[in-house]
Protein backbone atom coordinates (compact mmCIF):
# COMPACT_ATOMS: atom_id res chain seq x y z
CA UNK A 1 0.00 0.00 0.00
CA UNK A 2 1.41 3.48 -1.03
CA UNK A 3 2.16 6.14 1.13
CA UNK A 4 -1.15 8.17 0.32
CA UNK A 5 -3.40 5.41 0.93
CA UNK A 6 -1.91 5.02 4.17
CA UNK A 7 -2.53 8.73 4.67
CA UNK A 8 -6.24 8.56 3.86
CA UNK A 9 -6.89 5.66 5.71
CA UNK A 10 -5.64 7.16 9.02
CA UNK A 11 -6.99 10.27 7.86
CA UNK A 12 -10.88 8.57 7.74
CA UNK A 13 -9.85 6.74 11.10
CA UNK A 14 -9.14 10.05 12.65
CA UNK A 15 -12.13 11.89 11.72
CA UNK A 16 -14.53 8.58 12.28
CA UNK A 17 -13.14 8.52 16.25
CA UNK A 18 -12.72 12.16 16.63
CA UNK A 19 -15.54 14.80 18.48
CA UNK A 20 -17.84 16.46 15.43
CA UNK A 21 -16.46 19.14 14.27
CA UNK A 22 -18.61 21.22 11.42
CA UNK A 23 -16.19 21.88 7.95
CA UNK A 24 -13.17 19.72 9.34
CA UNK A 25 -11.76 19.25 6.67
CA UNK A 26 -7.52 19.13 6.03
CA UNK A 27 -7.04 22.85 5.20
CA UNK A 28 -9.04 23.96 8.54
CA UNK A 29 -7.00 21.33 10.42
CA UNK A 30 -4.03 23.16 9.58
CA UNK A 31 -2.57 20.13 7.56
CA UNK A 32 -0.48 20.56 4.37
CA UNK A 33 -2.31 19.51 1.58
CA UNK A 34 1.03 17.88 0.93
CA UNK A 35 0.70 13.71 1.43
CA UNK A 36 3.23 12.38 3.85
CA UNK A 37 2.55 14.63 6.33
CA UNK A 38 1.50 11.90 8.87
CA UNK A 39 1.89 13.55 12.52
CA UNK A 40 0.82 16.76 11.88
CA UNK A 41 -2.68 15.53 12.75
CA UNK A 42 -1.51 15.09 16.62
CA UNK A 43 -0.63 18.44 18.18
CA UNK A 44 -4.14 19.59 16.54
CA UNK A 45 -6.23 16.54 18.48
CA UNK A 46 -4.04 17.31 22.01
CA UNK A 47 -5.30 21.37 21.49
CA UNK A 48 -9.47 19.93 21.22
CA UNK A 49 -8.87 17.59 24.29
CA UNK A 50 -6.99 19.95 26.18
CA UNK A 51 -9.77 22.60 25.61
CA UNK A 52 -12.43 19.81 26.05
CA UNK A 53 -11.06 19.18 29.34
CA UNK A 54 -11.13 22.83 30.47
CA UNK A 55 -14.13 23.69 29.69
CA UNK A 56 -15.23 20.50 31.89
CA UNK A 57 -13.35 21.93 34.68
CA UNK A 58 -10.30 19.90 34.74
CA UNK A 59 -7.32 21.34 35.94
CA UNK A 60 -4.01 19.55 36.42
CA UNK A 61 -5.19 16.32 36.28
CA UNK A 62 -7.75 16.86 38.52
CA UNK A 63 -11.56 17.81 37.79
CA UNK A 64 -12.98 20.65 39.66
CA UNK A 65 -16.61 20.96 40.14
CA UNK A 66 -18.43 24.14 39.57
CA UNK A 67 -21.44 25.36 41.76
CA UNK A 68 -24.13 23.48 39.67
CA UNK A 69 -24.88 20.94 42.47
CA UNK A 70 -29.09 21.54 42.84
CA UNK A 71 -29.01 23.06 46.70
CA UNK A 72 -30.55 21.75 49.40
CA UNK A 73 -34.56 22.88 49.53
CA UNK A 74 -34.73 25.58 52.86
CA UNK A 75 -37.65 25.55 55.04
CA UNK A 76 -39.35 27.85 55.98
CA UNK A 77 -39.07 29.73 58.98
CA UNK A 78 -40.53 31.64 61.87
CA UNK A 79 -39.20 34.69 63.27
CA UNK A 80 -37.13 32.79 66.05
CA UNK A 81 -35.07 30.41 63.65
CA UNK A 82 -37.50 27.70 64.11
CA UNK A 83 -38.61 25.05 61.59
CA UNK A 84 -42.36 26.37 60.66
CA UNK A 85 -44.39 23.04 60.48
CA UNK A 86 -48.40 22.86 60.22
CA UNK A 87 -50.37 22.27 63.28
CA UNK A 88 -50.73 18.32 63.47
CA UNK A 89 -54.93 17.44 62.10
CA UNK A 90 -56.77 15.19 64.75
CA UNK A 91 -60.69 14.13 65.35
CA UNK A 92 -62.05 16.41 67.72
CA UNK A 93 -65.69 16.93 68.80
CA UNK A 94 -66.85 20.76 69.81
CA UNK A 95 -69.65 21.91 72.02
CA UNK A 96 -72.19 24.07 69.89
CA UNK A 97 -74.27 26.50 71.73
CA UNK A 98 -76.55 28.77 69.32
CA UNK A 99 -79.95 30.83 68.87
CA UNK A 100 -81.58 29.65 65.98
CA UNK A 101 -83.71 32.24 64.99
CA UNK A 102 -83.08 33.65 61.37
CA UNK A 103 -81.35 30.71 60.40
CA UNK A 104 -83.01 27.87 58.37
CA UNK A 105 -81.95 24.87 60.67
CA UNK A 106 -78.08 23.24 61.48
CA UNK A 107 -77.25 21.51 58.25
CA UNK A 108 -75.65 23.70 55.80
CA UNK A 109 -76.53 23.45 52.20
CA UNK A 110 -73.43 23.52 50.08
CA UNK A 111 -73.63 26.20 46.82
CA UNK A 112 -77.10 27.68 48.25
CA UNK A 113 -76.89 31.03 49.77
CA UNK A 114 -80.54 32.25 50.19
CA UNK A 115 -81.08 30.07 52.94
CA UNK A 116 -78.29 31.18 55.96
CA UNK A 117 -78.11 28.17 58.57
CA UNK A 118 -75.64 27.52 61.51
CA UNK A 119 -72.91 25.51 59.93
CA UNK A 120 -72.57 28.16 56.96
CA UNK A 121 -71.38 30.44 60.04
CA UNK A 122 -69.65 27.60 61.75
CA UNK A 123 -67.01 26.67 58.40
CA UNK A 124 -66.53 30.08 57.67
CA UNK A 125 -65.23 30.77 61.28
CA UNK A 126 -63.17 27.25 60.73
CA UNK A 127 -61.72 28.39 57.88
CA UNK A 128 -60.95 32.16 58.85
CA UNK A 129 -58.97 30.95 61.83
CA UNK A 130 -57.11 28.41 59.90
CA UNK A 131 -58.36 24.89 61.65
CA UNK A 132 -59.15 24.07 57.92
CA UNK A 133 -58.46 24.75 54.95
CA UNK A 134 -61.10 26.54 52.61
CA UNK A 135 -61.20 23.78 49.98
CA UNK A 136 -62.53 21.78 53.18
CA UNK A 137 -65.00 23.88 53.83
CA UNK A 138 -66.60 23.36 50.02
CA UNK A 139 -66.41 19.95 50.85
CA UNK A 140 -67.16 18.73 54.18
CA UNK A 141 -66.71 15.27 54.01
CA UNK A 142 -62.94 15.77 53.41
CA UNK A 143 -63.12 16.74 57.13
CA UNK A 144 -65.04 13.60 58.42
CA UNK A 145 -67.80 16.87 59.16
CA UNK A 146 -70.90 15.16 61.64
CA UNK A 147 -73.31 16.64 63.58
CA UNK A 148 -75.52 14.80 66.41
CA UNK A 149 -78.79 16.62 65.38
CA UNK A 150 -79.99 18.65 62.20
CA UNK A 151 -82.34 20.94 63.86
CA UNK A 152 -85.13 22.24 62.70
CA UNK A 153 -85.84 25.57 61.16
CA UNK A 154 -85.64 28.71 64.41
CA UNK A 155 -84.69 25.85 66.86
CA UNK A 156 -81.54 25.91 68.86
CA UNK A 157 -79.13 24.10 70.76
CA UNK A 158 -76.92 24.14 74.44
CA UNK A 159 -75.41 21.28 73.41
CA UNK A 160 -75.14 20.37 70.06
CA UNK A 161 -71.87 18.40 69.28
CA UNK A 162 -69.90 17.79 65.39
CA UNK A 163 -66.96 16.20 65.59
CA UNK A 164 -64.37 17.04 62.50
CA UNK A 165 -60.96 16.98 61.80
CA UNK A 166 -59.00 20.02 62.51
CA UNK A 167 -55.27 21.96 62.64
CA UNK A 168 -54.98 22.08 66.43
CA UNK A 169 -53.75 25.43 66.25
CA UNK A 170 -53.40 27.61 69.57
CA UNK A 171 -55.87 29.17 71.34
CA UNK A 172 -57.96 27.31 68.85
CA UNK A 173 -61.62 28.07 70.58
CA UNK A 174 -60.53 31.67 70.88
CA UNK A 175 -60.08 31.89 68.09
CA UNK A 176 -62.62 30.39 66.26
CA UNK A 177 -65.22 32.18 68.47
CA UNK A 178 -63.59 34.96 67.50
CA UNK A 179 -64.89 34.45 63.82
CA UNK A 180 -68.54 33.87 65.02
CA UNK A 181 -71.41 35.91 66.04
CA UNK A 182 -72.16 36.62 69.76
CA UNK A 183 -75.46 34.01 69.16
CA UNK A 184 -72.85 31.46 67.95
CA UNK A 185 -70.35 30.08 70.97
CA UNK A 186 -68.05 26.53 71.04
CA UNK A 187 -67.62 25.89 74.36
CA UNK A 188 -65.75 23.31 74.39
CA UNK A 189 -63.27 20.80 72.76
CA UNK A 190 -62.16 17.14 73.19
CA UNK A 191 -60.30 14.56 71.56
CA UNK A 192 -62.00 11.47 70.19
CA UNK A 193 -61.16 8.33 68.70
CA UNK A 194 -60.32 8.49 64.68
CA UNK A 195 -63.30 6.81 63.65
CA UNK A 196 -65.61 8.73 65.74
CA UNK A 197 -68.64 10.01 64.24
CA UNK A 198 -70.90 12.56 66.38
CA UNK A 199 -74.42 11.25 64.90
CA UNK A 200 -73.46 7.58 65.17
CA UNK A 201 -71.90 7.45 68.73
CA UNK A 202 -74.91 9.41 70.19
CA UNK A 203 -77.37 7.17 71.98
CA UNK A 204 -79.54 9.08 73.19
CA UNK A 205 -80.90 13.16 72.83
CA UNK A 206 -82.73 15.81 75.39
CA UNK A 207 -84.75 18.79 74.03
CA UNK A 208 -86.21 21.25 76.17
CA UNK A 209 -89.91 23.39 74.64
CA UNK A 210 -90.21 26.51 76.30
CA UNK A 211 -93.84 27.79 76.08
CA UNK A 212 -95.92 30.44 78.01
CA UNK A 213 -98.22 28.66 80.46
CA UNK A 214 -101.32 30.21 78.98
CA UNK A 215 -101.04 27.30 76.07
CA UNK A 216 -102.54 25.03 78.76
CA UNK A 217 -105.51 27.16 79.65
CA UNK A 218 -109.03 25.73 78.88
CA UNK A 219 -110.37 27.04 75.80
CA UNK A 220 -113.57 27.63 78.02
CA UNK A 221 -112.79 28.46 81.40
CA UNK A 222 -109.26 29.87 81.57
CA UNK A 223 -108.10 33.24 80.51
CA UNK A 224 -106.01 33.32 77.32
CA UNK A 225 -103.21 35.88 77.58
CA UNK A 226 -100.39 36.84 80.12
CA UNK A 227 -101.95 36.92 83.08
CA UNK A 228 -102.19 33.49 83.05
CA UNK A 229 -101.02 31.55 86.14
CA UNK A 230 -100.47 27.79 85.34
CA UNK A 231 -101.94 26.00 88.77
CA UNK A 232 -100.88 22.97 90.29
CA UNK A 233 -103.71 20.86 89.05
CA UNK A 234 -103.25 21.68 85.58
CA UNK A 235 -99.49 20.91 85.70
CA UNK A 236 -100.20 17.30 87.04
CA UNK A 237 -102.72 16.42 84.28
CA UNK A 238 -100.05 17.88 81.93
CA UNK A 239 -97.67 15.37 83.63
CA UNK A 240 -99.45 12.45 83.46
CA UNK A 241 -100.14 13.43 79.74
CA UNK A 242 -96.78 13.96 79.09
CA UNK A 243 -96.14 10.32 80.73
CA UNK A 244 -97.49 8.25 78.27
CA UNK A 245 -95.09 8.92 75.73
CA UNK A 246 -92.46 6.48 77.81
CA UNK A 247 -91.61 3.66 75.96
CA UNK A 248 -91.69 2.60 72.30
CA UNK A 249 -94.34 3.92 69.93
CA UNK A 250 -95.21 4.34 66.45
CA UNK A 251 -94.89 7.99 65.70
CA UNK A 252 -95.94 7.84 62.09
CA UNK A 253 -98.35 10.06 62.59
CA UNK A 254 -95.83 12.77 64.19
CA UNK A 255 -93.89 13.40 61.50
CA UNK A 256 -94.38 13.88 57.85
CA UNK A 257 -93.72 10.97 54.45
CA UNK A 258 -93.96 8.11 57.15
CA UNK A 259 -95.61 4.90 57.15
CA UNK A 260 -97.05 2.94 59.87
CA UNK A 261 -95.19 -0.44 59.48
CA UNK A 262 -91.89 1.22 58.60
CA UNK A 263 -89.72 0.23 61.17
CA UNK A 264 -87.75 3.96 61.53
CA UNK A 265 -91.71 4.91 62.90
CA UNK A 266 -90.96 3.04 66.21
CA UNK A 267 -89.31 5.29 68.61
CA UNK A 268 -88.14 4.81 72.31
CA UNK A 269 -88.85 7.60 74.62
CA UNK A 270 -86.56 7.52 77.89
CA UNK A 271 -88.21 10.60 79.63
CA UNK A 272 -90.78 13.68 79.44
CA UNK A 273 -92.49 15.58 81.88
CA UNK A 274 -92.91 19.17 82.64
CA UNK A 275 -91.19 21.34 85.32
CA UNK A 276 -92.45 24.40 87.33
CA UNK A 277 -93.53 27.46 86.36
CA UNK A 278 -91.82 30.75 86.03
CA UNK A 279 -91.87 34.05 85.44
CA UNK A 280 -90.07 36.30 82.67
CA UNK A 281 -90.50 39.78 81.52
CA UNK A 282 -94.13 39.47 84.01
CA UNK A 283 -95.00 36.65 81.42
CA UNK A 284 -95.33 32.92 83.28
CA UNK A 285 -93.17 30.15 81.45
CA UNK A 286 -92.81 26.13 81.40
CA UNK A 287 -90.24 24.02 80.02
CA UNK A 288 -91.30 20.45 78.85
CA UNK A 289 -88.17 17.95 78.72
CA UNK A 290 -87.76 14.80 76.71
CA UNK A 291 -85.13 12.60 76.49
CA UNK A 292 -84.78 9.82 73.48
CA UNK A 293 -82.78 7.47 71.59
CA UNK A 294 -83.57 9.89 68.65
CA UNK A 295 -86.20 12.14 67.00
CA UNK A 296 -87.94 11.99 63.38
CA UNK A 297 -88.52 15.84 61.86
CA UNK A 298 -91.18 17.60 63.35
CA UNK A 299 -91.86 14.58 65.93
CA UNK A 300 -90.95 16.54 69.41
CA UNK A 301 -93.30 19.58 68.26
CA UNK A 302 -95.92 17.25 67.55
CA UNK A 303 -96.09 15.86 70.73
CA UNK A 304 -96.68 18.97 72.64
CA UNK A 305 -99.11 20.17 70.17
CA UNK A 306 -101.12 17.44 70.82
CA UNK A 307 -100.46 17.73 74.52
CA UNK A 308 -101.64 21.22 74.59
CA UNK A 309 -104.44 20.62 72.31
CA UNK A 310 -106.30 17.82 74.67
CA UNK A 311 -105.58 20.10 77.66
CA UNK A 312 -107.39 22.83 76.20
CA UNK A 313 -110.13 20.56 75.45
CA UNK A 314 -109.62 20.47 71.99
CA UNK A 315 -108.97 16.67 71.56
CA UNK A 316 -109.99 13.76 73.69
CA UNK A 317 -107.29 12.12 75.30
CA UNK A 318 -107.77 8.64 73.68
CA UNK A 319 -106.05 10.14 70.97
CA UNK A 320 -102.56 9.34 72.37
CA UNK A 321 -103.35 5.97 71.94
CA UNK A 322 -105.19 6.49 68.38
CA UNK A 323 -101.88 8.25 67.06
CA UNK A 324 -99.52 5.21 67.21
CA UNK A 325 -101.92 2.98 65.68
CA UNK A 326 -101.98 2.44 61.81
CA UNK A 327 -104.82 5.05 61.48
CA UNK A 328 -104.08 8.38 60.30
CA UNK A 329 -104.46 10.99 62.73
CA UNK A 330 -104.28 15.17 62.38
CA UNK A 331 -101.89 15.73 64.93
CA UNK A 332 -100.73 19.78 65.10
CA UNK A 333 -97.67 20.76 65.41
CA UNK A 334 -96.62 23.74 68.07
CA UNK A 335 -94.04 26.43 66.88
CA UNK A 336 -90.56 26.03 66.47
CA UNK A 337 -89.93 28.81 68.56
CA UNK A 338 -89.02 27.46 72.19
CA UNK A 339 -87.64 23.91 70.93
CA UNK A 340 -83.72 23.86 71.96
CA UNK A 341 -81.52 21.09 72.12
CA UNK A 342 -79.96 21.01 75.34
CA UNK A 343 -77.58 17.85 75.59
CA UNK A 344 -76.51 14.92 73.39
CA UNK A 345 -75.23 11.40 75.06
CA UNK A 346 -72.58 9.21 74.52
CA UNK A 347 -73.13 6.75 77.58
CA UNK A 348 -71.90 3.51 75.47
CA UNK A 349 -68.86 5.48 74.21
CA UNK A 350 -68.05 6.72 77.24
CA UNK A 351 -68.01 3.03 79.14
CA UNK A 352 -65.43 2.14 77.08
CA UNK A 353 -62.98 5.29 76.15
CA UNK A 354 -63.97 7.39 78.85
CA UNK A 355 -61.77 6.03 81.57
CA UNK A 356 -58.90 4.18 79.17
CA UNK A 357 -56.30 7.32 79.83
CA UNK A 358 -56.29 8.15 76.58
CA UNK A 359 -59.41 10.14 76.06
CA UNK A 360 -61.62 12.04 77.63
CA UNK A 361 -65.50 11.08 78.66
CA UNK A 362 -67.89 13.26 76.61
CA UNK A 363 -70.40 14.71 79.87
CA UNK A 364 -69.41 18.36 79.49
CA UNK A 365 -69.71 18.61 83.21
CA UNK A 366 -66.71 21.31 83.31
CA UNK A 367 -68.59 23.50 80.34
CA UNK A 368 -71.84 23.38 82.18
CA UNK A 369 -71.83 27.04 83.91
CA UNK A 370 -70.84 28.41 80.21
CA UNK A 371 -73.96 26.15 78.86
CA UNK A 372 -76.27 27.85 81.48
CA UNK A 373 -74.75 31.30 80.85
CA UNK A 374 -75.57 31.25 77.10
CA UNK A 375 -79.13 30.38 77.52
CA UNK A 376 -79.56 32.90 80.37
CA UNK A 377 -78.15 35.49 77.85
CA UNK A 378 -79.20 34.05 74.23
CA UNK A 379 -81.91 31.43 74.23
CA UNK A 380 -84.67 32.38 77.29
CA UNK A 381 -84.23 36.05 75.73
CA UNK A 382 -84.95 35.38 72.06
CA UNK A 383 -87.25 32.88 72.75
CA UNK A 384 -89.51 35.68 75.72
CA UNK A 385 -88.77 38.75 73.36
CA UNK A 386 -90.44 37.07 70.49
CA UNK A 387 -93.24 35.42 71.68
CA UNK A 388 -94.16 39.33 73.50
CA UNK A 389 -93.58 41.20 69.85
CA UNK A 390 -94.69 38.26 67.41
CA UNK A 391 -96.84 36.17 69.34
CA UNK A 392 -96.49 32.99 67.59
CA UNK A 393 -97.62 30.92 70.68
CA UNK A 394 -100.94 32.82 70.46
CA UNK A 395 -101.11 32.54 66.91
CA UNK A 396 -100.80 28.94 66.78
CA UNK A 397 -103.20 28.10 69.18
CA UNK A 398 -106.07 29.85 67.23
CA UNK A 399 -105.54 27.32 64.41
CA UNK A 400 -106.20 24.42 66.84
CA UNK A 401 -109.87 24.85 66.48
CA UNK A 402 -109.61 23.75 62.53
CA UNK A 403 -107.70 20.56 63.52
CA UNK A 404 -109.79 17.43 63.11
CA UNK A 405 -109.02 15.15 66.07
CA UNK A 406 -110.91 12.11 64.45
CA UNK A 407 -109.36 11.72 60.52
CA UNK A 408 -108.45 8.88 58.81
CA UNK A 409 -106.04 8.05 56.37
CA UNK A 410 -109.15 7.72 54.24
CA UNK A 411 -110.63 10.79 55.23
CA UNK A 412 -107.19 12.59 54.39
CA UNK A 413 -106.71 10.98 50.89
CA UNK A 414 -110.36 12.03 50.05
CA UNK A 415 -109.76 15.16 50.76
CA UNK A 416 -106.95 15.77 48.43
CA UNK A 417 -103.86 15.25 51.50
CA UNK A 418 -100.85 13.65 50.09
CA UNK A 419 -100.51 9.93 51.29
CA UNK A 420 -96.54 9.38 51.06
CA UNK A 421 -95.09 6.74 49.14
CA UNK A 422 -93.32 4.40 50.95
CA UNK A 423 -90.00 4.35 49.10
CA UNK A 424 -89.72 8.47 50.44
CA UNK A 425 -86.97 8.57 52.48
CA UNK A 426 -86.19 8.44 56.34
CA UNK A 427 -86.84 11.40 58.78
CA UNK A 428 -84.04 12.55 60.33
CA UNK A 429 -83.71 14.57 64.38
CA UNK A 430 -85.89 17.31 65.16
Amino acid sequence: MGVPRLLAAAGALWRACRPWTPLLGRRHLGLSPMAGNAKSPAPVVARQEQDKKARCGWQGGARVWEETEPQTKKLKSCEDGEPHRKPPKRKIVLLLAYSGKGYHGMQRNVGSSQFKTIEDELVSALVRAGCIPESHGEDMKKMSFQRCARTDKGVSAAGQVVSLKVRLIDDILAKINSHLPSHIRILGLKRVTGGFNSKKKCDGRTYFYMLPTFAFAHRDHDVQDETYRLSAETLRQVNQLLARYKGTHNFHNFTSQKWPWEPSAQRYILDMFCEAPFERDSMEFAVIKVKGQSFMTHQIRKMVGLVVAIVKGYAPEDVLERSWGEAKVDVPKAPGLGLVLERVHFERYNRRYGNDGLHEPLDWVQEEAEVTAFKEQHIYPTIVNTERHERSMAQWLSTLPMHDFSATAQAAASSGAKVPSPQEGDGHSD
